[in-house]
């Protein structure tokens, strides 16, 4: 026998029953996204490397190491996007897809790549939920995208989930921040992990992101933007956090959010579940007026990304009930096996869900299978059912059987359906 291939390493295979959360949740985020008036759209797995060094930065962490970049028959350098959003606002860029509101409102899902240690809720593919909100630059945009965020988390029951609101400043105001922390940065060098110290000249916002218990302690009095911003962005913060107090959204300030891509500017987020560990973001997002820009148009737009994995290790299961068998047909002859199939079939075509044997088993072996899938009801079909047209059928919460006539028992359900 030849040696098992096994599957890459960071590449998780998803089981049915976790697949079927996957898919509730997405069903329920859909859901929720819709009743704002977000549109789903479908984005390519592959774009071109140069659409992220130049959207997300060359200096980051995701183009720096953790993509995954090849050359395509042609010597073109391709990548497998690592997230959503460039990819969204290149779609709209190219597309024209701007709406007569002038806020272009679009969500997307599906799996996105990045070459990192995997860890609890992240692989090396993982899957997100995207949501941009792209064409408008006021602050009234920011509060409603994170109040949709916060009412998505309370529709499913999470209430263990904290939002996050920070300021990045604009070109205008972060200069004179980064000469700063780079200047606090350096004195604490000799505390700060490699990760850390690499950021110094390339990155160092990204450092007061760093979940390392020895830089965080190292980096408690380190200067925050929001002791730096300029007049406009200190004006617009301060009506985002005026506009989600208004609106009842619990929020934290919290000058620590950062973000690890070079687009972001302005209102920054995440929201935060501590029952995950150190790594406890859920969602994260913000403003990104410069990204379009980056790419070779023109824009203002936020959003945000859900972890798919995350997401579903917060979520309360006990109202999304797995699927259940409604019927399993039963042959108790050789002869009724396909007319067991048949009325499978029939049963589907109505709308519910059905097993039937596929290995020629007896009965009594039949009967085990049903009970072990949890099925309802039994309906159970012999040689006498064939010649009578009837079925048996079997109840398993009431131990209940009875012969009934199959027409009957078909336009009873029907009648249930319908009614």
């Amino acid at each position: 026998m030849s040696k098992l291939i096994r599957g890459i390493r960071g590449f998780k295979d998803i089981s049915p029953d976790e697949a079927f959360r996957h898919r509730y949740a997405e069903d329920r985020t859909r859901e929720h996204f819709a009743r704002f008036g977000y549109r789903e759209v479908r984005l390519p797995l592959v774009e071109s490397t140069e659409l992220f060094a130049r959207g997300i930065g060359e200096a980051t962490d995701i183009v720096d190491k953790e993509m995954y970049t090849f050359p395509d028959r042609n010597g073109v350098s391709l990548t497998l996007r690592p997230e959503g959003t460039a990819s969204a606002v290149r779609a709209y860029l190219e597309g024209n897809w701007k709406a007569p509101s002038g806020v272009t409102k679009i969500f997307y899902t599906g799996p996105m790549f990045r070459y990192e240690r995997p860890q609890k809720g992240r692989y090396r593919q993982f899957y997100q939920i995207g949501l941009e909100a792209i064409g408008g630059p006021g602050p009234l945009v920011d509060i409603e995208v994170i109040d949709l965020l916060h009412l998505l988390f309370v529709g499913l029951g999470v209430n263990d989930v904290k939002i996050l609101v920070n300021s990045l400043g604009c070109p205008a105001c972060r200069p004179a921040f980064r000469d700063d922390l780079v200047d606090y940065i350096k004195a604490a060098a000799g505390k700060l992990c490699s990760n850390c110290l690499r950021r110094i000249e390339t990155n160092p916002m990204r450092v007061l992101d760093c979940k390392v218990p020895t830089c965080r302690e190292a980096l408690e009095g380190a200067p925050v933007i929001l002791g730096y911003l300029c007049s406009d962005c200190d004006d617009h913060f301060s009506r985002v956090t005026a506009g989600l107090t208004g609106l009842g959204v619990p929020y934290e300030v919290d000058p620590k959010i950062v973000r690890g891509l070079d687009y972001y500017n302005r209102t920054a987020f995440e929201a935060v579940c501590d029952r995950l560990g150190a790594q406890n973001a859920v969602a994260a997002g913000g403003r990104y007026d410069g990204l379009a820009r980056e790419i070779g148009g023109d824009a203002y737009g936020i959003g945000f990304a859900i972890g798919l994995e995350r997401l579903t290790l917060v979520m309360d299961w006990k109202s999304a009930e797995l699927p259940v068998v409604d019927y399993y047909v039963a042959a108790a002859t050789q002869r009724a096996r396909i007319p067991a199939l048949g009325l499978a079939d029939v049963l589907r075509g109505k709308g519910y869900l059905v097993e039937a044997d596929l290995e020629d088993r007896s009965l009594k072996a039949q009967l085990r299978s049903a009970n072990r899938a949890g099925a309802l009801r039994v309906l159970i079909i012999g040689d006498d059912e064939l010649r009578d047209e009837t079925v048996q059928v079997k109840d398993f919460s009431t131990g209940q059987q009875q012969t009934v006539g199959r027409d009957s028992f078909l336009k009873e359900l029907q009648a249930l359906k319908t009614g």
